[in-house]
């Protein structure tokens, strides 16, 4: 198995936990990891306007919660020529479940891994991944306003600093995940804090083409 993640971290990679490192080794002939647990969820009063237009798009949300049901499905796959993984985190509240799809691409040719969020990778990050104690850390760096192939460079007042940390427990047997978003301007945005169990399932058993919210790549940002 070698997956975006790997390629990113290089000889890096082999510092992760091994449960941490299999969950992120996904590659385009590996089958498909669904995790199930729970989430504390917060989120920032200023921003709840942009958090409501942000789940057309299957990305961000509006609501908060304690010990949220939720569950994140992740495969590999290849998309325009470069190798890419999804990540389908699903929250259900009470009586609204609400979806937050990323497409991680690795860039082959500049070394770098991007992001793609929500339904057609409406926003594009490049992600900066680093390895402590273990754990897996990952903090967003430059971003895009990405539309059909065509990216515009958003300014530091508009982009979301982004930390994403996950750890194994081996005692309890389940992952850990902490996950911040924050704007200069707006402070808080959205975080979640919980743990899930994950477990590996027969790619014929799901249909990959309802797991890749990009249908195709065109083309990738600027360098």
């Amino acid at each position: 198995m070698t997956g975006v993640y790997e390629r990113a971290l290089g000889e890096a990679a082999d510092d992760l936990h091994p449960k941490v490192r299999e969950r992120y080794s996904l590659g385009p002939e590996d089958g498909v990891t669904v995790g199930r647990g729970r989430m504390d969820i917060s989120r920032g009063t200023h921003v709840l306007p942009a958090l409501y237009a942000m789940t057309t798009r299957d990305m961000l949300f509006p609501e908060a919660g304690h010990d949220i049901r939720f569950a994140v499905t992740t495969v590999g796959y290849e998309l325009g020529g470069h190798e890419a993984m999804t990540t389908r985190r699903v929250f259900n509240f009470d009586g609204t479940r609400r979806r937050f799809d990323s497409v991680t691409v690795w860039d082959a040719a500049n070394e770098r891994l991007l992001d793609y969020l929500g339904k057609g990778g409406l926003i594009a990050t490049e992600l900066h991944p680093r390895v402590e104690d273990g754990e897996l850390v990952v903090e967003a760096g430059r971003q895009w306003l990405h539309r059909k192939g065509r990216y515009v460079s958003l300014p530091e007042a508009m982009a979301a600093g982004v930390e994403v940390r996950d750890r194994y427990d081996e005692p309890g047997e389940r992952y850990h995940v902490l996950a911040t978003v924050e704007n200069p301007l707006a402070g808080h945005v959205l975080s979640y804090r919980g743990s899930f169990r994950q477990a590996s399932e027969d790619r014929g058993d799901h249909d990959v083409a309802t797991l890749k919210p990009m249908q195709e790549l065109p083309g990738l940002p600027p360098r």
